[in-house]
C-alpha cells in the first residue's frame, strides 16, 4: 500500500466523520462519558489507596519508660525489638528529647510551661517508637512488650505504659479496605456496562454511516476499488470517535482536578489529584485515549464485518 492510498483512506474517514456530524457527536459524547468514568475510577483508586497508606503509616507502638530508667536497659530492649522479624523500625527518643518535644508542642501554653519549670526536674521518661512491617503484626509486638513487663527478677519494670495500634483502629482500617474493595467491584461493573453501551451505540452509528454511503460504496465497487479500500475509511471514522472523546475527556479533567486538588490534599492523606494528574499525564493520555481508540476501532470493525459485505 503506497502513501497516496493511505492519505485517501484517512481523508475519506475524516470526511465521513464530519459529514455525519450529528451521529458522530452522539457517539463521541457517549464515549466521553465512558472514558470520564474510567478516569474517575483511576483517581478514586489513587485517592483511596493514599488514604489507606496514610492510615497505615500513622500506626505504631509507643513504649513510655518511667522517668530515670537506665539508658542501657532501654537500649537493650531496643536491640531486642530490632531483632524481631515483625519490626520495621525502632526510634529512640531520650528523656531530654521528649521534654524538648513537649515544650515545642505546648509553646503557646504558658501555664503548662510555668508548671513544668516549677518542678525543677524532667518528669518525662524516654520513649521507643516502633513501626511494624505489616499492620497485622502489632499484636505480636504488643505481646512481646507485655512479656518484657512481666519478666522481672524482683526489680520494678522500667516500662511505664505501652500504647499500640489497638483493635478499634484496625477495625476502622479493615472497614475502609472493605469499602474500597466494594467500590472497586461496583465501579468495574458500571464501567463494563458503559463500555457495552458505548460499543452498541458506536456499532449502530457505523451501521448508519454505511447505509448513508451505500451509493458511494456501489460506485467504488464498479470502478474496482479493493475491499480494504472501501472498508478502511469506516475504521478510521470509528477510531476518530475514540480519539476525539479521549482528548475531550483529558481536557475536562484539567479544571476538575484543579478544583478538587486542595480538597483531596486536605482530606485524603495529602495527595493532590491535580499534581498527580499533571505528573502522570502521559500515562493518563495512553489509558484514556488508548481506551477510546480501541473501543471505536472494535465497534467499527464489528459493524463493517457485519453490514459491509464485499
Amino acid at each position: 500500500m503506497n502513501w497516496l492510498t493511505i492519505k485517501r483512506i484517512f481523508r475519506a474517514g475524516m470526511l465521513d466523520f464530519w459529514r455525519n456530524a450529528f451521529v458522530s457527536a452522539a457517539s463521541t459524547l457517549v464515549m466521553t462519558v465512558t472514558l470520564f468514568v474510567v478516569g474517575m475510577a483511576i483517581f478514586g483508586g489513587v485517592v483511596l489507596g493514599s488514604a489507606i497508606q496514610s492510615f497505615r503509616d500513622k500506626a505504631d507502638v509507643n513504649v513510655y519508660f518511667v522517668p530515670g530508667a537506665a539508658e542501657d536497659q532501654i537500649l537493650s530492649l531496643e536491640k531486642s525489638l530490632q531483632a524481631l522479624p515483625e519490626v520495621a523500625t525502632v526510634q529512640y527518643v531520650s528523656a531530654d528529647d521528649a521534654l524538648t518535644n513537649f515544650r515545642e508542642a505546648h509553646q503557646n501554653d504558658q501555664l503548662t510551661l510555668q508548671a513544668l519549670d516549677e518542678l525543677g526536674t524532667n518528669p518525662l521518661g524516654a520513649v521507643l517508637n516502633i513501626k511494624a512491617k505489616d499492620i497485622s503484626q502489632y499484636d505480636a509486638i504488643g505481646q512481646f512488650l507485655q512479656n518484657q513487663e512481666t519478666v522481672s527478677t524482683g526489680q520494678p519494670s522500667i516500662i511505664d505504659k505501652i500504647n499500640y495500634f489497638d483493635v478499634q483502629h484496625r477495625a476502622a482500617l479493615d472497614r475502609i479496605q472493605q469499602i474500597t474493595a466494594m467500590a472497586q467491584f461496583v465501579g468495574k461493573i458500571f464501567i463494563a456496562i458503559l463500555i457495552l453501551v458505548t460499543l452498541l451505540i458506536c456499532f449502530n452509528t457505523m451501521r448508519l454511516a454505511i447505509y448513508t454511503s451505500r451509493d458511494e460504496i456501489q460506485v467504488q465497487r464498479l470502478v474496482g476499488a479493493s475491499a480494504f479500500f472501501i472498508r478502511a475509511p469506516f475504521m478510521v471514522e470509528g477510531v476518530l470517535y475514540g480519539l476525539v472523546a479521549g482528548v475531550v475527556t483529558l481536557l475536562l479533567f484539567y479544571p476538575l482536578t484543579w478544583w478538587m486538588g486542595n480538597a483531596t490534599s486536605a482530606f485524603f492523606g495529602g495527595i493532590n489529584v491535580f499534581s498527580y494528574y499533571m505528573a502522570h499525564f502521559g500515562q493518563f493520555f495512553l489509558i484514556i485515549v488508548g481506551t477510546g481508540v480501541v473501543l471505536g476501532g472494535v465497534a467499527s470493525f464489528l459493524a463493517v464485518r457485519r453490514y459491509l459485505k464485499i
